[in-house]
C-alpha cells in the first residue's frame, strides 16, 4: 500500500483520483454481508462493491435481473455495519433506472439513506446519461460500468467479451467521454480486449476499474466469492483464485459431520 490510501482515514472519491493521479492501483472487491465486509475491510481493500451480483452468488439465480431494490439495500446496509475505511459502491440492480431518470434518482436516494453507502453504480453510457445526470445532480458520487453490462444480457444473448469490433470500441470511447463530463468519479470497465481498455483509460481523468480488461487500467475488481474459491464451476480468463475454500469448506463440514456420528464431538472438554 502505498502513500495515497495508505494515510487516507477513510477512501473516498477524491482518494481514488489522488491514487490514478500518483499512478497508484486500486484494489477492488463485492462483498454483500457484514462478516465477509469486515475481513475484506480489515486487509486494506479500497473499495468495496455491493455488486448486483448478489443475486448470483447469494440468491442461487442464472442472472443478476432478479434481484431487487429492497434487496441491494439490506446487503448494503449489512456492509456498511462491518466497514471503517474502504468506499462502498452499491449497484442500482436492474429495473430501477433505466429510461426513467426521476425512478433512477428515487432509487439513488432510497440506497444511500437507508443504508449509509457512499455511491451508486449504474451500468450503461449514453443510453442511461439522463438518470446519471439527474442522480449525480442530487449529489449522489456514480460510478459507470461499460463493456459488458451483466443487466443486458438478454440484449447480448452472450458473455463473450465485448467491444472488439472497430464500431463498438468507438461507442465505448464515446461514453467514457460523456461519462466523465457527466460527473462519474470512475468506471468498471467489463470484459474489453486490454489494448481498448488501456486506451479509454488513458482518455480520461476519472480511474477505472477493470475485471477483464487486462492491466493497463487504474485499478482491478473480483468478486469475493472467486477469488476465494467459494464458486468452483465459474473459470474465466481473466480470474485468479487466490484460495480453494469450496474444497476447505466442503472437508471441514465433512468432518464434522464424522465427529458427530462418531461420537468424538464433543469431547469433554467441549461440554459443560
Amino acid at each position: 500500500m502505498s502513500a495515497v490510501s495508505k494515510t487516507a482515514k477513510r477512501i473516498t472519491t477524491n482518494t481514488l483520483a489522488k491514487m490514478k493521479k500518483d499512478g497508484e492501483k486500486i484494489s477492488m472487491v463485492t462483498a454483500y454481508d457484514y462478516s465477509m465486509a469486515k475481513i475484506v475491510d480489515h486487509a486494506g481493500i479500497d473499495v468495496i462493491l455491493v455488486g448486483d451480483s448478489a443475486s448470483n452468488v447469494m440468491a442461487g439465480h442464472e442472472t443478476t435481473l432478479p434481484i431487487t431494490l429492497d434487496q441491494m439495500i439490506y446487503h448494503a446496509q449489512s456492509v456498511i455495519r462491518a466497514v471503517k475505511k474502504a468506499l462502498v459502491v452499491v449497484d442500482l440492480p436492474f429495473g430501477t433506472y433505466q429510461g426513467n431518470s426521476k425512478k433512477a434518482l428515487a432509487s439513488a436516494i432510497r440506497i444511500m439513506k437507508e443504508s449509509g453507502a457512499h455511491a451508486v453504480k449504474i451500468e450503461g453510457g449514453a443510453i442511461v446519461q439522463e438518470s446519471i445526470k439527474r442522480v449525480i445532480s442530487a449529489g449522489i458520487p456514480v460510478m459507470g460500468h461499460l463493456g459488458l453490462t451483466p443487466q443486458s444480457i438478454y440484449k447480448f444473448g452472450t458473455y463473450t467479451v465485448r467491444a472488439k469490433e472497430e464500431e463498438e470500441a468507438k461507442e465505448l470511447l464515446s461514453d467514457m467521454k460523456l461519462l466523465q463530463k457527466l460527473g462519474c468519479f470512475g468506471v468498471v470497465l467489463e470484459k474489453i480486449p486490454a489494448a481498448l481498455a488501456g486506451k479509454a483509460t488513458a482518455s480520461v481523468e476519472m480511474p477505472t476499474i477493470g475485471i477483464g480488461a487486462g492491466s493497463d487500467v487504474d485499478g482491478q475488481v473480483l468478486v469475493i466469492h472467486d477469488l476465494l474459491g467459494i464458486t468452483h464451476e465459474f473459470n474465466p480468463r481473466f480470474l485468479r483464485r487466490y484460495l480453494n475454500l469450496y474444497d476447505e469448506m466442503k472437508g471441514a463440514v465433512q468432518r464434522y459431520i464424522t465427529d458427530v456420528k462418531s461420537l468424538d464431538f464433543p469431547n469433554e472438554k467441549e461440554q459443560y
